[in-house]
């Protein structure tokens, strides 16, 4: 199975910043200009992006269009996005506006039919945000945690084109404390989607432990330990790769 990197893009006031937990009074500024970060991931061999609209995963809509449609001009690489997206209209509308993959997370506990309806119509462009503490999945900017289980949620959109799943750990999002990596295999094995494995990715070891764990795991998501320069583009690069 290919592992695939997003170097991350999360955006608060137009800005590119860093969380800790989804915290978002804990927010980092790491780049003013998210258009010139997703070129700078281009150059360092990165061929996705994971951007997210924090401002809209708690108001509930698209915040950051403008920041948004600049990384989609900057870059070549597909693109997915996550945030505020909750009805079919908004998942269309970034759709036609050159989003590779929508990410739906909230509405996938909320409303999971409209999830299901939206990837039979759209194979391969819907994915399944899946943020979970101590294996219950956690909603509305992870300021609620339900009482659904991250597998159970998982298993509910088999068969239906959801084309991955973004598993976070939010208790180690931000803390570059390493990736949690029974709980992304507990998941990859426990569905046939492929799985993402998001949250606390410190150091090149994470990539390596996820692809060693004996899951199917498709890729991880990297943040903080990027931008702060404990994770090398290269060597991340060639360890996703290596066989």
């Amino acid at each position: 199975m290919t592992f695939t990197l997003y170097p991350a893009i999360d955006l608060k006031d137009g800005a590119c910043v860093r969380l800790l937990r989804g915290e978002m009074d804990a927010a980092t500024v790491f780049n003013t200009d998210p258009a010139s970060q997703a070129r700078a991931f281009h150059a360092m061999g990165f061929t996705h992006l994971h951007v997210v609209d924090l401002n809209g995963a708690f108001e509930g809509r698209p915040v950051n269009r403008a920041a948004v449609e600049g990384i989609l001009k900057a870059t070549p690489a597909p693109v997915q996005l996550g945030g505020g997206i909750r009805t079919r209209a908004q998942i269309d509308a970034w759709l036609e506006a050159g989003i590779a993959r929508v990410i739906l997370g909230t509405i996938a506990l909320r409303d999971p039919e409209l999830v299901k309806s939206a990837a039979r119509a759209l194979p391969g462009r819907i994915v399944v945000g899946i943020d979970a503490k101590e294996g219950r999945v956690a909603v509305e900017g992870w300021a609620e945690t339900s009482d659904m289980r991250a597998t159970d949620l998982a298993r509910a959109f088999e068969g239906c084109g959801v084309a991955a799943i973004i598993a976070t750990d939010i208790s180690r999002d931000g803390l570059k404390t390493g990736v949690n990596v029974p709980f992304t295999a507990e998941l990859a094995n426990a569905v046939s989607i492929p799985i993402i494995a998001s949250g606390g990715v410190r150091n090149v070891d994470d990539i390596r432990a996820l692809r060693a764990s004996g899951a199917p795991i498709a890729g991880t998501i990297l943040g903080r330990a990027l931008y702060d320069g404990d994770i090398d583009a290269g060597e991340a690069v060639r360890a996703a790769c290596d066989r």
